[in-house]
């Protein structure tokens, strides 16, 4: 039972090794100059026989060249890799993992070590079961061979992955409509092809899985007297919030996670016009509350300002209609149309 756990573990704990390798181009040359060694050495071992002189050491000289032009020849061929920049080959020999090739160049690996990226096949794979029209076929067929002569090789580059749009409840159970976008890359090449079966598709569901977790524990919007986190409001903390939680997900895949963006967020369309309703009304009461304050002010430094220079003196009864004049102008919503009273004040 120990040794089963012991196994599984070190499937989860892969770490890169690099391959054994050669200089590609002194292997090629080399490989070129013993092909034309044996050609030069079967026209020897033909003029043997025809001569008589030595048949038996003749044949054996001719299998020696078929062996090498038509098995050893091409078996050091194939070990011949060429990768560009920000590129990996995977290794594995007789089912075992033997190394991850990196670095640009041209290498020589063992020939018998075959390349594995179970991600880039699927995707081929897709390409080619594609439901497509007969016009676009040619250009899907081309895409489909240029994805399966690279299957093989994984790149290292930053690569971006966007989801398709989500609809997701928020923490007061409003369903919203939301979209990310990741910015990623593979950092242990090793983990991506042993630890899972298709390391993109693997992200893909981490991420719709990360972010209706992390969304679900926010209101889409808060109001400003509370200071409570929102989606709208703290985007770029729940972003990172988001990029965390897949950055954890992945880890068993070797992914690293650069970076994540909210790219949408409304309410879903049911109720996305009382929501429009409701933020305008917020926005009505924040205002008119902003107006009376600023009336009340207002007329309480009108009244100060009377009072202090024994302009008019006032009872009670008149500052009250004075006070009611003065807000029913500053907070109408029209312009007011003052009645001059030419007779007496009272």
């Amino acid at each position: 039972m120990s040794e089963k756990s012991n196994v599984a573990e070190n499937q989860l704990h892969y770490q890169e090794v690099l391959p054994k390798t050669i200089n590609g181009m002194l292997m090629l040359v080399v490989n070129i100059i013993l092909y034309i060694a044996s050609i030069a050495l079967f026209i020897f071992a033909v003029n043997l026989i025809d001569s008589g002189k030595n048949i038996i050491l003749g044949v054996i000289l001719i299998i020696v060249c078929v062996i090498y032009a038509f098995v050893a020849g091409p078996l050091l061929f194939i070990g011949l890799k060429i990768l560009k920049p920000n590129e990996a080959l995977v290794l594995t020999l007789f089912g075992k993992y033997y190394g991850t090739l990196k670095g640009a160049g041209f290498f020589f690996v063992n020939p018998f070590a075959a390349a594995a990226n179970n991600a880039t096949h699927a995707a081929a794979t897709a390409v080619l079961s594609a439901d497509i029209s007969p016009l676009a076929g040619k250009t899907a067929g081309k895409a489909a061979d240029a994805v399966f002569r690279n299957k093989k090789i994984i790149s290292l580059k930053a690569m971006t992955l966007s989801n398709d749009k989500q609809k997701i409840n928020d923490q007061l159970g409003n369903p919203i409509i939301i979209g990310i976008v990741v910015i990623w890359k593979v950092v242990n090449t090793a983990k991506a092809v042993f630890n899972v079966d298709n390391y993109i598709e693997y992200l893909s569901i981490q991420c719709d899985s990360a972010l209706r977790n992390i969304v679900r524990l926010y209101p889409y919007d808060a109001s400003s007297e509370d200071n409570e986190k929102s989606l709208r409001g703290s985007s770029q903390e729940i972003a990172d919030k988001i990029r965390e939680e897949i950055q954890r997900k992945v880890e068993i895949a070797g992914l690293e996670i650069i970076e994540a963006r909210i790219t949408h967020l409304a309410y879903a369309p049911e109720i996305a016009a009382a929501m429009l309703q409701r933020q305008q009304a917020s926005a009505i009461i924040d205002a008119r509350q902003m107006i009376v304050e600023g009336a009340v002010g207002m007329v309480e430094m009108a009244l100060a300002k009377l009072s202090e220079n024994d302009i008019v003196q006032l009872d009670e009864e008149r500052k009250a209609a004075m006070v009611s004049n003065l807000l029913v102008v500053l907070c109408g919503n029209k312009d007011a149309q003052p009645i001059v009273n030419s007779g007496s004040l009272y």
